[in-house]
């Protein structure tokens, strides 16, 4: 798995088969100086048919296709290229789905709803933290979320718990500090205490950061 941007602007493709809103997020990304739009399909046929291996840093794909799923073609083409940062963008509430993925190819995917208002810079912090092999959620979806009972989650303390949510949205722990408005310092060290009680070591092999989103995806649930 990818742990540093590429050079140069990321390559972004999109699969989106509304036409509407295709053509929304290859304006949307295309404005983005550091991002190049380099494909935009409306099935996963033709996106499986060009997305060869090296052409996209990254790829924004809706979940349901006319000919086929957006999951499973994520699936393909990371398994074509490890390195190719996914991200999954849908209509549905359904980001537990990131815990069904086959295992060689779970970590670095990312959930973003299109009902949820997903903002510009959000869209494009996505991007840039997938092609880091990242995994950014939904900051709405995680506002509905509370820890489960008895879950490793659950035993964080309210501040470890509101770092997890932030650092799951792809914030980095300086954006952390200014939302809390508290010093990055402070920020890291709760960042470890929070590792230490999931559980989450330092392999070499896991992006951490990625560990601990899926972590709280497994040790949370929709609120009342």
């Amino acid at each position: 798995m990818s742990t540093t941007t590429p050079p140069g602007p990321t390559r972004v493709a999109v699969v989106e088969d509304q036409p509407l809103y295709r053509t929304m997020l290859e304006r949307t990304l295309s404005g983005s100086p550091e991002l190049r739009v380099v494909g935009a399909y409306g099935g996963a046929r033709d996106a499986q048919r060009d997305l060869v291996p090296g052409v996209a840093d990254v790829v924004v794909l809706d979940i349901d296709l006319p000919d086929g799923n957006g999951i499973a073609l994520g699936v393909t083409l990371r398994r074509r290229q490890p390195g190719l940062g996914i991200i999954l963008l849908s209509s549905h509430d359904a980001m537990d789905l990131l815990l069904d993925l086959p295992p060689d190819v779970a970590a670095g995917w990312s959930y973003l709803s299109k009902n949820s208002g997903t903002s510009e810079e959000l869209l494009i912090r996505t991007v840039q933290a997938a092609a880091a092999g990242e995994t950014v959620l939904d900051p709405a979806l995680l506002d509905r979320m509370r820890p489960r009972a008895g879950s490793d989650v659950a035993r964080l303390t309210d501040r470890q718990y509101e770092v997890l949510r932030l650092l799951s949205t792809g914030l980095s722990n300086s954006g952390i500090g200014e939302r809390l408005g508290i010093a990055e310092k402070s920020v890291q060290n709760h960042v470890n205490a929070m590792y230490a009680t999931l559980g989450i070591d330092a392999d070499p092999q896991r992006n951490p950061r990625v560990s601990a989103a899926l972590r709280l995806l497994e040790g949370t649930g929709r609120g009342a």
